[in-house]
C-alpha cells in the first residue's frame, strides 16, 4: 500500500515517533463508544510551531483536521469520520504551564494541560481555578475551552467562557493568532477569542490560554438535602441564595433513581439518608473565613428551610472526607450510566423557574410514549442545566432501544423549544446534534455562523461535519 505523502512530511515536522498510523483505535472512538472513525494518521505536535506546520501540511494536501484533547466529550466532536482522509491532531504534548501570575490572578497554560493539574497549580499559589467537571482527571483545558465546558460551579463562577482572558490559536491557514492578554478591560474592537470558545475545533486549534484565577476559599461547607419535588428545590435555591449570597457555589439536583443507580454501580459510596426520598439536592458554599463560621451560617439557613418545609431531611458533612464522598455520588453519575445500559442522553438548559414544570410534563409524556423506560434526571439546577437521560426498559434489546433515539429526542427537544430553552447546555453540538441544530436555530443565526466559518476556514478543513453541515 502506497503511503500518503503527508505522512513523511509530518514525520519531518514533528518527529517520526509522533506520527501514528497504526493501532489508532483509542483516537478513533468517542468516550461513549457511539462514534467510530478511521483516521489517516494521528499527529502529536509538541509546540505551537509544530501545530502550525502540521496544519499547513493538511491544507496543502486538502486533508481535514480533527482536533483532539482528552477525548472525554459527549457529542463526538473529537472523533474522525471513516473516510481515512482525516488527520487527528492531538494536543496532549502541549502540556506546559507557561506562566502563573498571582498578582494579576492569571495563569497562561498550553492546551494539553489536564484540568486537575491546573486546579492543583492554582492552589499551590493560594488561588482557585474554579472549573470543575467529572472528567477533570483526564480532560484537557483546550477541549474544555473548545466546548465551553460548564460543570458544577457555574452558579458562582460562570462557564469556561467566563474564565478565559486570552487565547493562542492556530488558524486553518497555519497562521498563529496570538490573543494571550491577561486583561480584564480591553475595548479595542471585536473580542476575537470568543469566536473560538465553544467552536468545537471548527474554526481553529486552540494551543494556549490565559485563564482567570480566583481567591482560594479557606472555608467550605457541603450538605445534602431531601426534597419532595423539583418545585420545592427551586424555592430552596432562592432561599439559600438569599441567605448565603456569593458564597453559594453549587446546587445539584438528583433524582432518587439516579442516586440509587450510582450506588448500585459503586456500592462503596455513602447512603446519605436512612429513608429513600424522591429528590435530593447537593449543595456547597465557600468563603475566605473560618470553617466553623461558614458551617454555622449554612446550618442556620438549612434549619430555616426545614422550618419552611422546603426540605424533608438534611445532612451536613463534618469532614473533607465526608464531603468528598457526597460529591462522588454526583461525580460518578455518568460512569454509572455507562455501566448500566445504553441511554439516550440530553444536555438541556431551561429558565430555572420552568424546570419543575418541564420535568413534570416531559416525564409524563416519555412514560406514555415509551412504556417501561427509565428516566434519570440530574443536573446543575442553579443554572438551569438538566441532564435528562432515558434508559431502556428492563429486558429490552440495547440496539432496539437505541433505534428510538430520534423519537425520544423529538419529544424532549420539542419541549425544550416550547420552554424557550437550549438543546445543548454544556456538552456542545459535535456530530450528535448537528442535524438537529437547524430545527432550533434561526436561519439567520445559522447563516452568520456559516459566514464566520467560511471567512476563517475557506477550504472547510477544520473538523467538518461538527456543529455545522
Amino acid at each position: 500500500m502506497i503511503e500518503h505523502p503527508f505522512i513523511a512530511q509530518a514525520r519531518e515536522a514533528v518527529g517520526a515517533a509522533h506520527v501514528l498510523t497504526q493501532d489508532l483505535a483509542a483516537y478513533a472512538v468517542d468516550w461513549k463508544e457511539k462514534y467510530h472513525g478511521r483516521p489517516l494518521a494521528v499527529v502529536r505536535p509538541g509546540n505551537t510551531a509544530e501545530v502550525s506546520a502540521v496544519v499547513q501540511l493538511c491544507a496543502q494536501h486538502r486533508l481535514s483536521i480533527v482536533p483532539q484533547g482528552g477525548n472525554t466529550g459527549m457529542c463526538g466532536a473529537a472523533t474522525p469520520d471513516d473516510s481515512g482522509q482525516q488527520v487527528v491532531i492531538t494536543l496532549s504534548r502541549l502540556n506546559k504551564i507557561r506562566a502563573v501570575d498571582p498578582a494579576n490572578n492569571t495563569m497562561t497554560v498550553e492546551a494539553g494541560c489536564v484540568l486537575q493539574t491546573l486546579q492543583e497549580t492554582a492552589e499551590s499559589v493560594n488561588r482557585l481555578y474554579p472549573l470543575s467537571v467529572g472528567s477533570e482527571g483526564s480532560c484537557q483545558i483546550g477541549g474544555n475551552i473548545a466546548t465551553n465546558a460548564g460543570g458544577v460551579q457555574v452558579l458562582r463562577y460562570g462557564n469556561t467562557r467566563d474564565l478565559v482572558l486570552g487565547l493562542e490559536v492556530v488558524l486553518p491557514s497555519g497562521e498563529v493568532l496570538d490573543l494571550l492578554r491577561g486583561l480584564r478591560k480591553d475595548n479595542t474592537g471585536y473580542d476575537l477569542k470568543h469566536l473560538f470558545i465553544g467552536s468545537e475545533g471548527t474554526l481553529g486549534l486552540i494551543t494556549a490560554a490565559t485563564l482567570k484565577l480566583m481567591p482560594l476559599p479557606s472555608a467550605h461547607a457541603v450538605g445534602m438535602v431531601a426534597v419532595k419535588s423539583p418545585a420545592l428545590a427551586v424555592e430552596l435555591l432562592q432561599h439559600m441564595r438569599d441567605r448565603m449570597g456569593e458564597r453559594f457555589s453549587a446546587f445539584e439536583l438528583m433524582s432518587h433513581a439516579m442516586v440509587a443507580l450510582t450506588r448500585r454501580v459503586f456500592p462503596a459510596l455513602p447512603q446519605p439518608f436512612a429513608q429513600a426520598h424522591d429528590w435530593y439536592v447537593l449543595m456547597e458554599v465557600a468563603d475566605g473565613g473560618a470553617d466553623a463560621a461558614l458551617t454555622a451560617d449554612f446550618q442556620s439557613a438549612l434549619e430555616q428551610a426545614l422550618e419552611r418545609e422546603l426540605v424533608i431531611d438534611v445532612v451536613i458533612t463534618q469532614s473533607q472526607a465526608q464531603a468528598r464522598a457526597l460529591w462522588e455520588l454526583r461525580d460518578n453519575v455518568s460512569e454509572a450510566q455507562q455501566h448500566d445500559a445504553p441511554n439516550i442522553k440530553h444536555d438541556i438548559s431551561l429558565p430555572v423557574s420552568q424546570v419543575p414544570r418541564f420535568i413534570d410534563e416531559v416525564s409524563a409524556e416519555l412514560a406514555s410514549k415509551f412504556p417501561g423506560s427509565r428516566l434519570f434526571c440530574f443536573g446543575h439546577l442553579g443554572d438551569g442545566n438538566l441532564h435528562f437521560n432515558l434508559s431502556r426498559p428492563e429486558g429490552t434489546d440495547n440496539a432496539l432501544w437505541l433505534k428510538k433515539n430520534d423519537a425520544v429526542n423529538d419529544v424532549v427537544h420539542a419541549a425544550v423549544a416550547r420552554f424557550n430553552g437550549s438543546i445543548s447546555a454544556e456538552h456542545g453540538i459535535g456530530q450528535q446534534k448537528v442535524d438537529e441544530l437547524p430545527r432550533y436555530k434561526s436561519a439567520l443565526e445559522l447563516e452568520v455562523m456559516r459566514a464566520i466559518k467560511r471567512a476563517l476556514d475557506p477550504l472547510q478543513l477544520m473538523n467538518p461535519g461538527k456543529v455545522l453541515r
